[in-house]
């Protein structure tokens, strides 16, 4: 059976959009009017849309289900494969108490509250979105903050805002990878268009955020502090997006910022310590609780993550990998059975690249941390079982989203809505941003965002002539300023910071500065597009067609030594440190006498 997409069912593009656009609509309405939770409000849309796509449209049922379980399929894998494995690496490091360390490590480096917000909200917490992303950063950092004393409004709300800048990279560049499926522009065309927006909003954010707490005159005080901090985290993550990709602008730009903050400390402090109003004078922090030892063990499994995530992009390994560990299928029933309205085939490869994929480096990371930090691998397949049932949810939410976001594309919903929003003209990269912001308001991810409304960009991006690289990216970077008001970004604060109940407040304390931070994002797109579209990277769009393998792996297999040797020599060093402090507990203490 074979099917042509229909644009535009009722001659009537106007018409044909407003019926279009319901499903979305339902999802407007079932968060935010009926408050309903995400799995539950993505499932019912998703059904919506297979009914308009259906009667409406005139897609055969059979290729619609099938549509939708390739979305879900890929929703499983490879994006809920990193979801999972990134957040087991975190839970295994809370379980053996090594996390306890990495606190008091980031605690005791200053007793400031606007050096702690940059340290753990804005720096901490974009290694962790780089890492785990999907709600936890926030959630870690504001119980960090709480913890330390801070209001927990101020922590819930500073985390939220802070948490702008490295949303576009989480979870391994995922957002982007997603992006680049829906649309077939390379990851690292995109990667690269999103590293030459955001950085001029993360070179502002350490600054605003102190601007929050301690007003302008307070944010004067630390200047030197914010300034190394936002031109740090802004270069690294343009230098690593435009040159090793999407997978670790996050960490390498929250580690960059941690490490230069915490050398320059040691040279500076500020004139004033200062502290909310209503707070008690500082106490002393215990200095040396901790050997230099002990933190790099407490910290082993975030630095095997970094150097496995590296070593997973370069070309050499991840072409050997998918070489000797990748499936990859035609969708039965599905490839080349849909045409566009060229009347070009539209394909459906499946990949499952079980070896190159991020998720499995990440896996590793894990499991190479367990006896490094003192677990045994019994405790990690329980800690890997509750990890699993901790994720049900989200699991449900991500997999039926990009069914949704499949169903959408292939019935040609998202080309009708596309075809509307290219009335809007000249303008349109000026929108672009905000579909981004609506997306991930209303799913409460960017990965999720993208999934809805690449395929929209892309194609009115091209119906009016402008590179769709530049309308696909400003989904990505507009979708970042949407985070921090989402009903789900908001629950998570709220039960992290002890503000069950406050949701509210906590709504009203961001919803103003996602509107500011949006109209940057527009108004820098639109520059992009037209005023200086040498920015813009050149590419090539992806072919759904399997290369041939003729590849020399030799150069693979040389770098797998190298990183085998390195993760040798570093498990050893860990082991030598935990040897060593038993050792030191097991001792009697001498008393010398004279």
């Amino acid at each position: 059976m074979k099917w042509t997409q229909v644009f535009d069912p009722f001659n009537n593009i106007a018409l044909s959009a407003l019926i279009a656009v319901v499903p979305i609509l339902f999802i407007f309405w079932a968060l935010i009017i009926k408050k309903m939770k995400g799995y539950k409000a993505s499932l019912i849309a998703t059904a919506v849309a297979i009914l308009i796509a259906i009667f409406i449209y005139g897609m055969p049922i059979n290729l619609a289900l099938l549509s939708t379980a390739n979305g879900a399929l890929y929703g499983l894998f490879p994006i809920c494969w990193i979801i999972i494995t990134a957040v087991f690496l975190f839970n295994i490091t809370v379980e053996s108490g090594q996390f306890e360390i990495i606190k008091h490590f980031m605690a005791s480096i200053t007793s400031d509250r606007r050096l702690q917000a940059l340290l753990i909200a804005f720096s901490f917490g974009s290694f962790l979105e780089g890492t785990a992303g999907f709600g936890a950063p926030v959630a870690i950092t504001a119980a960090m903050l709480v913890g330390l004393g801070f209001n927990p409004l101020y922590a819930a709300g500073i985390c939220l805002i802070a948490n702008t800048a490295p949303v576009a990279f989480g979870s391994i560049g995922i957002p982007i990878t997603v992006a680049s499926q829906v649309t077939s522009i390379p990851e690292m065309a995109i990667s690269q268009m999103v590293g030459r927006t955001l950085p001029i909003l993360s070179v502002m954010l350490p600054f605003y955020l102190v601007v929050l707490m301690a007003g302008v005159k307070g944010a004067k005080e630390v200047l030197p502090a914010i300034f190394l901090t936002g031109i740090s985290f802004a270069f690294l993550q343009w230098m690593a997006s435009n040159y090793l990709g999407p997978a670790l602008p996050d960490v390498i730009a929250g580690i960059g910022s941690i490490v230069v903050l915490i050398i320059f400390l040691k040279f500076w402090k500020p004139k004033n310590i200062w502290r909310f109003a209503n707070e008690s004078a500082p106490t002393m922090i215990a200095k040396n609780k901790y050997t230099t030892g002990q933190i790099i063990r407490a910290w082993s499994p975030f630095i095997l993550l970094t150097v496995m995530v590296i070593a997973w992009g370069m070309p050499p390994i991840k072409e050997l990998f998918n070489a000797v560990g990748m499936a990859q299928f035609e969708f039965p029933g599905l490839h080349h059975v849909i045409f566009d309205k060229n009347g070009k085939g539209i394909p459906h490869i499946y990949r499952f690249n079980y070896l190159s994929a991020a998720g499995t480096a990440l896996l590793l990371s894990a499991l190479i941390s367990v006896p490094l930090i003192g677990l045994k691998f019994g405790d990690a397949i329980r800690i890997f079982k509750a990890t699993l049932k901790q994720l049900k949810f989200p699991i449900i939410t991500i997999a039926s989203v990009l069914a949704f976001a499949y169903i959408v594309n292939d019935s040609g919903i998202s080309i009708t809505m596309a075809e509307a929003l290219a009335n809007t003209g000249f303008l349109f990269p000026f929108f672009a941003p905000v579909l981004g912001w609506l997306g991930v308001f209303i799913t409460g991810s960017d990965t999720s965002a993208n999934a809805l409304f690449g395929k929209l960009q892309a194609a009115t991006a091209t119906s009016i002539g402008v590179d769709p690289v530049v309308t696909v990216a400003a989904n990505v970077s507009g979708g970042v300023v949407g985070k921090m008001i989402s009903p789900q970004s908001i629950a998570v604060a709220a039960a992290a910071g002890h503000l069950v109940g406050r949701e509210s407040e906590l709504f009203r304390f961001t919803v103003r500065h996602s509107f500011i931070m949006l109209l940057l994002i527009c108004f820098i797109v639109l520059a992009q597009a037209y005023l200086f579209s040498w920015i813009i990277p050149e590419y090539q769009m992806l072919s759904p067609k399997a290369s041939s393998s003729t590849t020399d792996f030799s150069k693979g297999y040389i770098y797998l030594l190298v990183l085998g040797s390195v993760l040798i020599a570093f498990a050893m060093a860990v082991i030598l440190i935990a040897r060593n402090k038993a050792l030191n507990k097991n001792t009697p203490t001498e008393t010398a006498t004279k």
